[in-house]
């Protein structure tokens, strides 16, 4: 196995951690689409405040989402508020805590360097370390992007629960929303302007439901996996053989994170589907840019838009801007000749391969739990298929990774 292929294995537990579950819930909510959203809305209000000339640190971000949500599978019995009361009464026994957390982690993470990252941010998330001042900002948007994506499930829970279930709930959130009033991103969501309307496309993601032609469990939504394949992407690129630039972090991750996109006005068409003639997945894919262009590009902002159709159209290659111009390349040639932010280099095809093997953990661990079908046999037949022993990918051993994480 790859030195992260526990750690893949342990964060999809957050596609079963439920959320809110002492309210009436009209739709699953569990931490992977949380996670998902959050990222969505710091991608929103973050580009706002990098059009107004504000500096945003993208990958102290990206790392800060993956952390809390391996805080979050380690902590999932432990409310928020009962931790938030720990800290704010009990300090020492909070940084204990904290310890305790990281510990459950120490087996999974080989890379010294990385479990550093992780232990500084639990340290500054508990305020035993400060915060950069440079960052200061970063994680402005961050906590206000996890403040205003609980706020979204309330507002939807409202609907089905008395009032007084979520009075005092509501109230709370509020407050913790007004202390990043300042935010033009935040403003313009509160305010139910344009981005607001934006993210009410992409939340449709959230209700859609991963194969679903057969029962399965845990169900995934499309938004939760495409969480899930941003996180995988993380780790694997670390096993690339290159340290990639910051420009090529950001855009795995993105990419990654918006690969699906179109399905929030398409919807998901199952691959078989998909593949059931030979022109058809050239026909289904020229469509869905035509959809998107009429209905999500007019719902973007100009600074910000560009970006998005450069990440989600030929998303699954390896890509680089050149003059302006998207260009496929190798592997290779991104690591000699193009890893550097001028670029804006895109290792597109790792992040098929976490996709794959997002869509591989999805069926086999439902086969485990003893909810199987031809659809999820087949499912996983295929994806094995298509990564035979010594498929590499990327830097990726593939072929090895896939048997071994499905043993």
């Amino acid at each position: 196995m790859t030195n992260y292929s526990r750690l893949i294995l342990k964060m999809f537990e957050a596609f079963s951690i439920e959320r809110w579950n002492d309210l009436i819930r009209p739709f699953d909510l569990v931490e992977m689409d949380k996670a998902a959203e959050k990222m969505v809305l710091a991608y929103i209000i973050g580009k706002y405040e990098e059009d107004a000339g504000n500096k945003i640190n993208w990958n102290w971000m990206i790392n800060a989402s993956l952390f809390d949500l391996l805080k979050k599978i380690a902590l999932c019995d432990i409310k928020a508020p009962v931790q938030d009361l720990i800290k704010a009464e009990y300090p020492s026994e909070f940084l204990r805590l904290n310890e305790w957390v990281l510990n459950q982690y120490r087996p999974y993470i080989d890379d010294k360097e990385f479990f550093s990252q992780f232990t500084i941010y639990i340290g500054q998330k508990a305020k035993s370390i400060p915060i950069p001042e440079e960052d200061y900002l970063t994680s402005q948007v961050y906590l206000a992007a996890h403040k205003y994506s609980t706020m979204r499930e309330l507002q939807m829970l409202k609907l089905v629960n008395e009032r007084e279930r979520y009075e005092k709930i509501e109230k709370e959130l509020n407050a913790s929303l007004a202390k990043y009033s300042g935010l033009r991103g935040l403003q313009l969501l509160l305010t139910k302007q344009r981005p607001f309307e934006f993210l009410l496309k992409i939340e449709q993601l959230r209700f859609q439901r991963r194969w679903n032609q057969t029962p399965r469990v845990p169900n995934t939504s499309v938004l939760g996996h495409c969480y899930f394949v941003a996180a995988i992407t993380i780790l694997l690129q670390k096993e690339c053989g290159v340290p990639l630039c910051q420009k090529r972090v950001y855009n795995n991750f993105f990419s990654a994170l918006f690969h699906d996109l179109p399905e929030a006005v398409t919807r998901d068409i199952i691959s078989p589907v998909k593949q059931a003639t030979d022109a058809l997945p050239q026909i289904v894919k020229r469509i869905e840019d035509e959809i998107v262009g009429r209905e999500l590009v007019p719902l973007m902002e100009d600074f910000y838009s560009a970006e998005l159709m450069y990440w989600t159209s030929d998303e699954f290659e390896n890509r680089v801007l050149i003059d302006k111009k998207k260009t496929a390349v190798t592997f290779e040639d991104l690591n000699q000749r193009y890893n550097s932010a001028e670029f804006s280099p895109v290792d597109g095809k790792l992040v098929r391969l976490a996709d794959h093997l997002s869509a591989l953990l999805e069926a086999d661990i439902s086969i485990k739990h003893g909810i199987t079908s031809e659809h999820l046999e087949s499912g996983r037949a295929n994806m094995l298929k298509s990564h035979p022993a010594g498929t590499v990918i990327n830097g990726i051993d593939s072929g090895a990774l896939f048997a071994e994480i499905t043993a």
